[in-house]
């Protein structure tokens, strides 16, 4: 069994691109422990838990060898338009949540390939299958599998096929042949950098996660900070802006694969309708979909933040009906994040309407 054969057989099951890497102390690795140190996780905690894992693949793996690396392209949408609005009082939700959970899908594939693999090599070897919530540095494994160059918006971009892509990968026992590592392609642009509305991106390579709106709007537990709220928008779930601006993607393939269409109409719902709706119905939009890995406390502030971002003053008596007023069905506006948010998008929405 050959690298080309666990390619080819990645491509048939779904993936859309697939490369080998070796299991080795790649220069790149290094670079988390001072990312950290700088205090860019914010409140993730679990990046410092899992530091020493993600800093090599074998302890990941002991005896990892080879790490196969695969990219999905999840987009179903043309690049937008500069010229096209959205309807005001809406929220945007990340491209990557609005099919079915990402993680379920590509474990399932990444373990009918480490199956297949198992039925055609003649002896045993270990092997070990990672979708995001494991403890490894998926981008850089993919730049050196020859997927890609990690870009200044610290995405992986693909110079056929862009950045809308999902990384997951194995790391295994078996000797495979790894692939040329991917160059850098970005030259001087730097259009992701001066794009996004909270500074995040603080250098090139250099993402500053407490000020990125995914993680204001999926990791951050507390309160959004006043300096960052007007910035939020009305982004409930995750940002695509620096990679909407990327050339790299201004004319980005779409996939037909069913796993990522939208069943549910997430980006573009209405906030006001969304923030009346219960807790079993907030439950229920959710469900299946990425957007299920955060709490509906989290959901509930991303949407008073975004109707009070409305500018429409009329919204405000909305507020006051979560689960359209009726007692006990929305206990997630309740906790004090959500009420301290409901407060401010009031008074932001009073200052608008005088």
């Amino acid at each position: 069994m050959t690298s080309a054969d666990v390619k080819q057989r990645a491509r048939e099951i779904g993936f859309d691109a697939c490369g080998i890497a070796p299991a080795t102390e790649l220069p790149e690795l290094s670079a988390l422990a001072a990312w950290l140190e700088q205090g860019h996780a914010g409140e993730m905690l679990y990046m410092h838990k899992s530091a020493g894992t993600r800093a090599d693949i074998r302890r990941f793996l002991p005896g990892a060898r080879a790490v196969v690396m695969t990219a999905t392209i999840y987009n179903t949408e043309p690049a937008p338009s500069p010229e096209t609005g959205r309807t005001p009082g809406t929220v945007r939700v990340a491209r990557y949540a609005r099919g079915e959970d990402y993680h379920v899908v590509l474990a399932e594939r990444l373990e009918a390939l480490l199956a297949w693999m198992r039925d055609r090599h003649p002896e045993p070897f270990r092997a070990a299958v990672f979708v995001d919530k494991h403890h490894v540095q998926e981008r850089v494994y993919a730049r050196h599998a020859g997927l890609g160059w990690i870009g200044k918006n610290t995405c992986l971009i693909n110079p056929e096929i862009g950045s809308w892509i999902l990384l997951a990968g194995m790391a295994t026992s078996l000797p495979l042949e790894p692939d040329t590592p991917g160059f850098d392609q970005c030259g001087a642009c730097t259009l992701c950098l001066d794009a996004c509305p909270t500074g995040a991106i603080v250098d090139a390579h250099v993402l500053d996660a407490t000020r990125c709106i995914s993680y204001l709007t999926i990791e951050l537990e507390g309160s959004v900070p006043d300096a960052q709220r007007t910035a939020v928008g009305d982004h409930l779930f995750g940002c695509d802006i620096c990679q909407d601006v990327c050339p790299w993607n201004l004319a980005p393939p779409l996939t037909a694969d069913a796993a990522w269409q939208p069943r549910v109409a997430r980006d573009g719902a209405s906030a006001a309708v969304l923030w009346q709706r219960s807790d079993q119905e907030l439950h229920a939009f959710v469900r299946g979909s990425a957007m299920r890995h955060t709490s509906l406390a989290r959901l509930r502030r991303n949407l008073a933040l975004a109707i009070g971002n409305s500018g429409n003053a009329g919204l405000a008596a909305v507020l006051d009906r979560p689960g359209r007023g009726v007692p006990n069905a929305a206990h997630s506006a309740a906790t004090p994040v959500v009420k301290e948010a409901v407060a401010w998008a009031k008074d932001r929405l009073g200052s608008a309407g005088s």
